[in-house]
C-alpha cells in the first residue's frame, strides 16, 4: 500500500503517526495484507497516513489551497490540511476512532451498498419503506448514494431500489454500516478523545461533513465530527457548495480517485486531479501550472504563480524567523529570512515577504516552504 513513498522525504511522517498511536504504521502500510486492512481499525489509520503522505508532498512544493474537504475518515486529513489539527493529534484521533468504529461494528452486524441511477429522495423513501434499520450513509453524486444499516433491511431496500429502476446495486466490502445510528457505540469513545485534543484556527475553511457548510471556527470541530459517526456524508451538496464559493480545480490527495470521478459527475468540466503515490507530482504540478515562468528561478525555491514564490528550507531542523519581521517588506536576492539548526535561510528571489509558512520552533524538513514572497 505505502511501498512507493518509503524512499520520499515524506515518509518520516510514519514514525511521527507510531509515536502518536502506539502502533507500526510502517507495517501496516507496506506489510499488512488484504484481510487486515479490512478490518477498519488498521484501514483508517493506513488510509489516512498515505493520505498525509501525500498532503506532505504537495505541501513541499507549495501548493495552498482555498478551502478544504475530506470524504468521511477524510475530513480528518482536511482539518491537518487547513491546519486546524496538527498531524500527531489527528493521527491519535484517527486511531480512536477507527478502533471505537471497529467495537460498534462487532456489537451490531452492519452492511452498507452503492445504489446507482436513482435520485436522492428516492433512495430515501426506498429506505423508509424497507425498515426500520437502514439509512442513507453517503450522498456521493448524482444518481450516486451509499445506504448502510442491518444486512436484512439493506437487503431490502435494495430490492425496493432495484424495482424503481436503479441502474444497479453494489454490496460494498466494509466492516459495518458506518455513518449510521449503529455508530452509537462509538461516540463516547470518540468523543472523549476529541475532549483533549486541540483544535486550532484554519487557514482556509473546511467543509463538514454533516451540513455541508464551510467552518473558519476551530471550536465547532469536536461537535461536528462527533456527530459525523451517526450523519449521512453530504459529499455532492459539499462538492456543490465549494463550487458556489468559487472552487473550479479540485486535487484529491491519497490513495484512489473515487473522489475525482464524484466530482466529475456533480460538475462536467471540472478540472479534476490527484495524486496517489510519488510518480503523480510532477504531472500534478504541470497540470495545475505551479512550475510559472519557464525562465524562474527555483534552485532554493519552488514557483507558487507567476510572480510567487516560495522560499524552502535548504536543511532539516528546528526553524527560527529573522528579527525583526520582515513580513510586508520588500528584500533583495539574498536576504536571510530566518535560520533552520543555525543555518541561514535566504530567499533566491527579491521581493515582498508576505507571509512566513513555518512558526518560530516549528521542525521543518528539507525543502519545506518557509516563507512566501511576491516579486511584482
Amino acid at each position: 500500500m505505502g511501498a512507493a513513498w518509503r524512499s520520499e522525504p515524506s515518509w518520516e511522517l510514519v514514525e511521527e503517526a507510531s509515536d502518536a498511536t502506539g502502533r507500526d504504521v510502517a507495517a501496516l502500510l507496506v506489510e499488512a495484507d488484504a484481510e487486515e486492512l479490512r478490518q477498519t481499525r488498521n484501514s483508517q489509520l493506513a488510509t489516512f497516513v498515505m493520505s498525509m503522505l501525500a498532503l506532505d508532498a504537495v505541501a513541499r512544493v507549495g501548493l495552498l489551497p482555498n478551502a478544504h474537504a475530506g470524504h468521511s475518515l477524510g475530513e480528518y486529513s482536511a482539518l491537518v490540511a487547513s491546519g486546524i489539527l496538527d498531524f500527531a493529534e489527528a493521527a491519535h484521533l484517527v486511531a480512536e476512532r477507527g478502533e471505537a468504529m471497529q467495537l460498534a461494528s462487532e456489537e451490531q452486524d452492519g452492511t452498507m451498498a452503492a445504489v446507482l441511477g436513482l435520485a436522492d429522495s428516492d433512495v430515501e423513501e426506498c429506505c423508509d419503506e424497507a425498515g426500520s434499520n437502514v439509512w442513507v450513509a453517503n450522498y456521493n453524486a448524482p444518481g450516486q448514494v451509499v445506504i448502510a444499516g442491518a444486512p436484512a433491511d439493506v437487503d431490502a431496500a435494495a430490492d425496493l431500489a432495484r424495482r424503481r429502476g436503479a441502474k444497479r446495486v453494489m454490496k460494498l466490502q466494509v466492516g459495518g454500516a458506518f455513518h449510521t445510528p449503529f455508530m452509537a457505540p462509538a461516540y463516547e469513545r470518540l468523543t472523549k478523545a476529541l475532549a483533549t485534543a486541540e483544535f486550532h484556527a484554519p487557514d482556509a475553511p473546511v467543509y463538514a461533513n454533516v451540513d455541508a457548510a464551510p467552518y473558519d471556527n476551530a471550536g465547532v470541530w469536536p461537535r461536528l465530527l462527533a456527530r459525523q459517526l451517526t450523519s449521512p456524508v453530504r459529499w455532492h451538496q459539499t462538492i456543490r457548495r465549494l463550487l458556489d464559493a468559487g472552487c473550479r480545480t479540485f486535487v484529491e490527495l491519497g490513495p484512489g480517485s473515487a473522489l475525482t470521478g464524484m466530482a466529475k459527475r456533480i460538475e462536467r468540466g471540472l478540472e479534476t486531479l490527484s495524486l496517489r503515490s510519488p510518480a503523480d507530482i510532477d504531472p500534478l504540478l504541470e497540470s495545475i501550472g505551479a512550475g510559472g515562468d519557464s525562465d524562474a528561478p527555483l534552485a532554493e525555491g519552488e514557483s507558487l504563480h507567476a510572480h510567487e514564490r516560495l522560499v524552502v528550507a535548504t536543511a532539516a531542523g528546528v526553524f527560527k524567523p529573522a528579527e525583526p519581521d520582515c513580513r510586508g517588506t520588500r528584500i533583495a536576492a539574498g536576504a536571510v529570512l530566518g535560520e533552520v539548526s543555525g543555518e541561514p535561510v535566504r530567499s533566491p528571489f527579491s521581493g515582498t515577504v508576505m507571509d512566513y509558512l513555518a512558526v518560530a520552533g516549528e521542525r521543518v524538513a528539507t525543502n519545506q516552504p518557509i516563507a512566501w514572497l511576491r516579486t511584482e
